[in-house]
């Protein structure tokens, strides 16, 4: 589909759909069978007028809900949230370092960062790592979806809109909603094990794999007390073990793989408890608590024996490097809401926190020689965020009806580097991954304060406006204003019209004005030790670099729901054009003239740092159809169809600042490539839902278009294509409402892989497949689930 087209294209499908008599004469069925029909789900997401559902909204709203997320063989949020909403992905990244066990989703195509994830309505915390490699994400800092596990929701609602104007930062893709489970009673526990069982065909070395297997233990219990009172406790244990699917390395005798390029390592061990009880007539105190406790072991490229001829006696065949990295995550809420006369308030406070520390495993030192440790603690990242919020909202017999929120927010950000063991970081520090020094030790904050204002008026039966506005103000930068506007109108009672108009922003998180670190970099085969500098450090501004500002854009969507029986169809075509976007800029080694004489008493080969100024344009359209169907005597079939088709174009790249002569490159051609065609153009996924009295079954097949992994070469010859390609998944279950239960299941069950990295851009057979494929590059899981509820 060629995207000037987008448009006009959603217009027509909504248009045919409208048109047909057969959906004019489904809207005769009886107002019993239309209202079970899907749509119906209550939101709370990109709406505060209450007892609004998805379908009736002026923005589109997915809700996904917890069954939904769980049936299927990954357990982790992330992966689930990316397997059955076609706009959002996930990517399995490997030999990134950090972002191989804290993964960052993506959101039609733009950066992890751009999209602003709630916990229950609440501004969640970003995780304390900071994507600096040459992973899709690269420079973002973003929630780490995989924090909450999926025993412990209810429901997720992503809101796919601009909608800084009613949020604040980062809701510039859209809103991910984690709404958490609120059960008085019930319960149960399950465990899954699954394991790979799959051909591997890199370009040298085919193998078959059976095993690396993954075990999850979760549980729930629902607790009531008094007249409404709940508290509802989850839990969740994986035990994952690291999957490799690198080629065979040309230049050992014989060959064989001597890389673990795959999944990391996990063992992750968390717990949730969400709560709510009366006070008095008219108000509940609520809150929740999380803790998670994940350790992961993910590798970095091999060390030869011709390489480590300094640590020869330590390791005589050469080494791996493993990269352990320990997460510690806090999250944690309480609120007071209730109502004040005809005023409904609320008032909370947040307290979020996420500490990694870095370790390198099975590796040396090389100026220590055979004296090296093999193990060295590399220090830790460190981020936390308060937030304080207050929300008003009341309803006005204006017009239909008229539903007025105001509020104000404040937030206060905090991020720190902790310096590792002295010889994790010096002469070159430890191979795989260098600690950070003490010249990296960072300690530091900002505040915000904002306040916002949110009216949706019903100004007759069949037209809907909402208005919103927020002005925020930041300790570091200043301040900034946002609006939205919102029309949707309802042609008849199956056909409706709707569109927005909004501006937003994304302030720079604390990570990138501040992280700085000397880390081995790839690049084109070579591992290069690179200086990371805040634009604002001396050797940032020597370089070009510049203090960072808050990114901009502006968001424009029309679109147009069809809803008849059980039946629903919304199409919505969009449009982002995003200005001043940070980014990181290019490797500058230390070879271009005049960067010498700064980075060499550095000790480094090469620098980067943060730099605004580049631009894009995001235009796609959303395709979403579901229609449930009750067979007599045969359950319920729930099919859906849904679609996303995106494009990014970058307009704009930033150039260098520096009096360096030539000045050099900022923003190359691959990192272009990243940004326009790191994501699928296209991902379409159908899937069937069968739900009887004991049994069920989900088939579900997803078809990814072909996303494009760029190297350096400036010709585009060693751009690596992932390829198109479709994806199956399916689940046979015994599920009862309570008592036993059991599932079989499959995970890509046909065996499918992106196309293989060619042996020419791959010569040491360590990235045996593109790792920006947005479905991964692990091959068929198989997995069995047995549970038992209460």
């Amino acid at each position: 589909m060629h995207r000037p087209h987008i448009l006009a294209a959603s217009l027509i499908a909504i248009t045919a759909f409208a048109s047909s008599p057969a959906f004019a004469q489904d809207s005769e069925l009886p107002a019993d069978d239309a209202a079970v029909s899907q749509g119906d789900e209550i939101i709370v997401t990109g709406t505060r007028a209450a007892g609004r559902s998805r379908l009736e909204s002026p923005a589109p709203v997915d809700v996904l809900s917890g069954e939904t997320l769980r049936r299927q063989g990954s357990t982790e949020v992330g992966q689930a949230l990316a397997t059955v909403a076609p706009s959002i992905d996930f990517k399995r990244s490997s030999a990134v370092d950090g972002t191989d066990a804290i993964r960052p989703a993506t959101l039609r195509g733009l950066s992890p960062d751009q999209t602003l994830v709630l916990i229950n309505g609440t501004r969640a915390h970003t995780s304390a790592l900071l994507n600096v490699n040459g992973s899709v994400g690269r420079g973002s800092a973003a929630v780490d979806l995989n924090t909450i596990p999926t025993v412990a929701l209810d429901r997720i609602e992503v809101l796919r809109d601009g909608a800084a104007a009613q949020y604040g930062s980062d809701a510039i893709a859209g809103v991910i909603n984690l709404r958490l489970r609120e059960a008085r009673e019930g319960g149960g526990v399950s465990a899954t094990y699954g394991f790979y069982a799959t051909d591997v065909d890199p370009a040298r070395g085919r193998r078959s794999v059976t095993g690396e297997p993954v075990l999850t233990v979760s549980g729930w219990q629902g607790i009531g007390f008094g007249n409404e009172g709940f508290l509802t406790i989850s839990g969740e244990y994986v035990d994952r073990k690291p999957t490799s699917r690198g080629g065979n390395d040309p230049r050992v005798t014989p060959t064989r793989v001597t890389s673990r390029f795959g999944d990391p390592e996990v063992e992750q061990a968390t717990v949730f408890a969400n709560a709510g009880v009366g006070i008095g007539e008219a108000f509940q105190l609520y809150g929740w608590v999380g803790y998670q406790d994940r350790d992961s072991k993910s590798a970095a490229f091999p060390r030869l024996a011709s390489a480590a001829g300094a640590v020869s006696e330590i390791w005589p065949d050469g080494f791996l490097p493993l990269i352990n990295t320990k997460s510690r995550n806090l999250t944690s809420a309480v609120g007071l809401r209730g109502d004040v006369g005809e005023w409904g308030v609320d008032l909370n406070v947040s307290y979020g926190r996420n500490r990694i520390a870095f370790h390198t495993l099975d590796t040396a030192n090389y100026s220590l020689g055979n004296a090296s440790p093999t193990e060295f603690y590399d220090g830790a990242v460190t981020y936390d965020q308060w937030v304080a919020g207050l929300d008003v909202t009341r309803r006005f017999d204006v017009f239909e009806s008229l539903n007025l929120a105001f509020g104000a927010e404040w937030r206060r950000e905090g991020y720190k580097i902790a310096p590792g063991e002295p010889a994790s970081y010096q002469d070159g520090g430890a191979q795989g991954f260098p600690g950070f020094s003490p010249l990296n030790s960072v300690e530091a904050d900002r505040r915000n304060i904002s306040a916002y204002v949110d009216i949706e008026a019903e100004i007759t039966p069949q037209f809907l406006v909402a208005v919103a506005g927020r002005v925020e103000d930041y300790s570091d930068f200043g301040s900034t204003a946002n609006g939205k506007l919102s029309l949707r109108y309802d042609v008849t009672d199956w056909l409706a019209f709707r569109g927005t108009a909004s501006t937003g922003f994304r302030a720079p998180s604390l990570q990138q004005q501040y992280y700085t670190s000397i880390t081995s970099v790839v690049s084109d085969g070579n591992i290069l030790l690179t200086g990371h500098f805040p634009s604002i450090d001396p050797t940032g501004a020597a370089l070009g670099g510049l203090p960072l500002e808050p990114e901009k854009s502006t968001n424009f969507s029309l679109g147009g729901v069809i809803r008849t029986g059980d039946f629903s169809l919304t199409v919505d075509a969009y449009q982002i054009k995003l200005r001043n976007q940070i980014a990181l800029s290019e490797n500058i080694p230390a070879t271009a003239p005049g960067v010498g004489a700064i980075l060499d008493p550095l000790g480094v080969q090469a620098a980067r740092f943060f730099i605004n100024g580049l631009r894009s344009t995001t235009r796609g359209v959303d395709i979403v159809a579901n229609y449930r169907a009750r067979p007599e005597g045969l359950g319920t079939l729930d099919f859906t169809l849904a679609a996303n088709f995106n494009d990014v174009d970058v307009t704009r790249v930033p150039t260098s600042t520096a009096t360096l002569n030539p000045a050099p490159t900022l923003f190359g051609r691959n990192r272009i490539v990243s940004l326009e065609q790191g994501t699928p153009g296209e991902k379409i996924t159908g899937a069937i839902d069968w739900s009887g009295d004991l049994l069920g079954a989900t088939l579900r097949a997803t078809y990814y278009g072909n996303v494009i992994q760029p190297g350096t070469d400036p010709t585009g010859i060693n751009d690596i294509p992932t390829g198109k390609h479709v994806i199956a998944d399916l689940e046979l279950r015994y599920q009862p409402v309570k008592g036993a239960q059991f599932a079989l299941g499959a995970s890509n069950l046909f065996d499918v892989y992106p196309d293989a990295t060619i042996e020419r851009l791959n010569s040491n057979g360590v990235v045996g497949f593109p790792y920006y494929s947005p479905f991964g590059f692990n091959g068929r899981y198989l997995y069995a689930r047995i549970g038992l509820t209460w």
